[in-house]
């Protein structure tokens, strides 16, 4: 049977999508290998690092908490990153210690009173087990709890099984590389906005740079993930954190999070977090929301008030950094002196990028700026990958 132009289009993109989706079928995310690991925590007391993706997907859809149990392993502690455990905490909460409400395990909050284990925490631990969902960005917090968790481990003696997971950003590198100036819990190191290292890797960079405290090594195992390459497609089956409810707004964030520390709305209050953004006094426009507090923000900026605004839910995002909308929003604020709030240099990483607005220099010049640090840092990166690379 002869077929035409328009249905042998038709078959490709069936295969090219059908093929999409058998080739995330086959990721295996190192939790779900469990040969790999199990054995290794037989007759130990372990503590987790998890959160509410920390979830088995391919073979069994349950949470790691309850594989873990279901195989006998001596959980004693659970160390919990931004958003808590249960990942339903808005961000910058401060969260107490609690206990799981079902195992009963204690919950140690690593971000409240402590953002790193302590010393005490980690006594009569055999190892600590580490399974967090990233999207591999500078100033998504989950990277800076692995900095601390490492830390404290290389202090103490306790060595680190690492259950690595694809990282859906994880196919391109772009951004400034942070100033050490500018170093926080948003930003531990000198890495661009987006990295484009899994979890593991990001692991042994941490080792290797000797960024831990005094050049202390961690001592670290990774379970890498099966299947996976940086050009993979990976659709997270859960949301990582309370604001990023789907892949649109996990590849926006890299971009829209810039216009966190601004006098501009990003959606939270919405359910339309990281793929809108808006103001009161943008010119009106057909596209308006109104911030509420929900599960994600309990006060969000421009809280009840119109915002007129963009956007970006059905865009196709590309493989970097977008500056026009941080460019765009700050043409349309009539008082330009409200725009910026002080942490905008934290985010971006340096003191140039408010500048070069204030300056009006374009988008391109800008991203010329970066060139050379972005050049330097890929070279590093490329020591620590685990898995095959297409840059």
């Amino acid at each position: 049977m002869k077929l035409n132009i328009k249905n042998t289009l038709l078959l490709f993109v069936f295969i090219f999508f059908h093929y999409d989706c058998l080739a995330q079928q086959d990721i295996e995310s190192g939790s779900e290998q469990l040969n790999k690991y199990i054995p290794l925590l037989k007759n130990k007391n372990i503590g987790l690092v998890a959160h509410n993706a920390s979830r088995l997907y391919s073979n069994y859809n349950k949470h790691l908490i309850d594989i873990l149990i279901e195989n006998n392993i001596n959980v004693r502690l659970i160390f919990a990153p931004e958003h808590g455990f249960y990942s339903n905490s808005p961000n910058g909460d401060l969260i107490e210690d609690t206990r799981d409400a079902i195992t009963r395990i204690k919950i140690i909050s690593l971000y409240g009173k402590n953002k790193k284990p302590l010393p005490e925490h980690l006594e009569g631990l055999d190892l600590i087990l580490f399974d967090i969902q990233d999207v591999g960005v500078r100033f998504y917090t989950y990277i800076s709890t692995l900095h601390n968790v490492m830390e404290a481990c290389a202090e103490q003696n306790v060595p680190i099984i690492l259950l690595d997971r694809p990282n859906p950003n994880g196919h391109y590198v772009d951004g400034p590389v942070l100033d050490n100036k500018y170093k926080s819990f948003v930003g531990m190191h000198p890495i661009p906005i987006v990295h484009g290292m899994t979890m593991g890797e990001y692991a042994k960079m941490i080792n290797g740079e000797g960024w831990l405290n005094n050049k202390i090594e961690c001592n670290l195992v990774v379970i890498p993930n099966k299947n996976y390459n940086h050009k993979s497609k990976y659709i997270l089956p859960v949301r990582p954190s309370p604001n990023l409810p789907n892949n649109q707004a996990i590849y926006l964030y890299p971009s829209l999070c810039l216009l966190e520390p601004t006098s501009v709305s990003i959606g939270r209050g919405t359910e339309k977090q990281f793929q809108i953004y808006g103001h009161p006094d943008f010119p009106k426009s057909d596209f308006k929301f109104i911030p509420k507090p929900n599960f994600g923000s309990k006060n969000p900026k421009w809280e009840n008030m119109v915002c007129y605004g963009i956007s970006l839910e059905k865009i196709k995002v590309s493989n970097k950094i977008y500056l026009s909308y941080l460019i765009d929003s700050y043409k349309k604020i009539p008082n330009k002196e409200t725009f910026f709030k002080d942490s905008f240099e934290r985010i971006a990483g340096n003191e140039r990028l408010r500048k070069q607005l204030i300056n009006k220099v374009s988008e391109i010049e800008i991203k010329k700026s970066w060139e050379s640090k972005l050049k330097k840092f890929k070279k590093i990166r490329k020591k620590y990958l685990i898995y095959e690379d297409f840059y």
